[in-house]
């Protein structure tokens, strides 16, 4: 089955580059089961061999764009940022857990798997680092999308005002249903929940994190695409519960000519319950 995704650079950063995938249809538009299309996550009930293949093409697809390999973590809903990530091997799910990651590495491809959640990618004007952060509700929550930038400029000594994010396809303001709003949320987010459909405005919660981190409002751009309304392009916890999960990756292209990041296709070398859920 062919890879689908949605290229995306920042304006006036060539080196830099991003791919959000889309589920991957049959020929005549179908799929086979929930996690048909192009599942690329092994904490599902997809058939390990047909992730991997899934896998094999996405990596297959985006060498010629510079990318030859790929980091990824156990996703666990929490705020830990991994530093300098090793790759990981197709056949395998990861081992470190996390949600974010960050790295200087020409070649390496920061990896999150979402199915409603939201993927944050980041990159510094220079175009010599980049980050990933996979942000659910509980992510914005704990506003890791405002600590996650402020770790990432301490590690590397940058500053937020020069820092680039795209926000992926994600769960839309429109179904993004919270109906036990005052148990899992504050009065701090209620400007952003709607109380007559009891939805969250999660990609407005979002950017105004990442404004509050430093990041100017020129520099924030987002794929308003509902992974839950649009079934034929993403897959959607919200909407199959037992679904794939769609890849979104962000890396430092390598160079035509260079030396490929000597971790290609290599093997793997903090917070709450693993299940990958979105």
């Amino acid at each position: 089955m062919s890879v689908n995704y949605i290229p995306f650079q920042f304006p006036g950063l060539a080196n830099v580059r991003c791919a959000f995938q889309i589920r991957a249809a049959r020929p005549d538009g179908s799929y086979s089961d929930a996690c048909d299309g192009g599942n690329i996550s092994f904490s599902t009930t997809d058939d390990p061999n047909r992730v991997t293949g899934s896998r094999r093409d996405m990596l297959a697809a985006l060498r010629a764009r510079g990318l030859s390999a790929w980091a990824e973590l156990n996703q666990v809903h929490g705020d830990a940022l991994v530093f300098d990530p090793e790759s990981v091997a197709c056949e395998a799910p990861p081992v470190a857990e996390g949600d974010g990651m960050a790295t200087s590495r020409p070649g390496l491809g920061l990896l999150i798997k979402t199915a409603d959640c939201q993927p944050i990618l980041l990159a510094h004007k220079s175009g010599r680092y980049v980050a990933a952060l996979h942000a659910g509700w509980r992510g914005n929550r704990c506003d890791f999308p405002g600590t996650g930038v402020a770790r990432f400029c301490a590690r590397y000594g940058l500053k937020a005002c020069d820092l680039l994010a795209v926000r992926g396809p994600s769960l839309g303001p429109g179904r993004a249903e919270f109906v036990n709003f005052e148990r899992e949320w504050s009065d701090d987010f209620r400007r952003w929940f709607d109380p007559q459909t009891q939805t969250m405005d999660l990609w407005s919660l979002t950017r105004h994190q990442l404004r509050q981190a430093g990041l100017p409002e020129r520099q924030i751009f987002g794929l308003d695409l509902c992974t839950a309304s649009n079934d034929g392009q993403f897959f959607s916890y919200r909407r199959e519960k037992k679904c794939g999960r769609q890849a979104s990756l962000i890396w430092i292209a390598t160079a035509p000519g260079a030396t490929e990041y000597s971790g290609a296709f290599g093997h793997s070398a903090t917070a709450g319950k693993s299940n990958d859920a979105s």
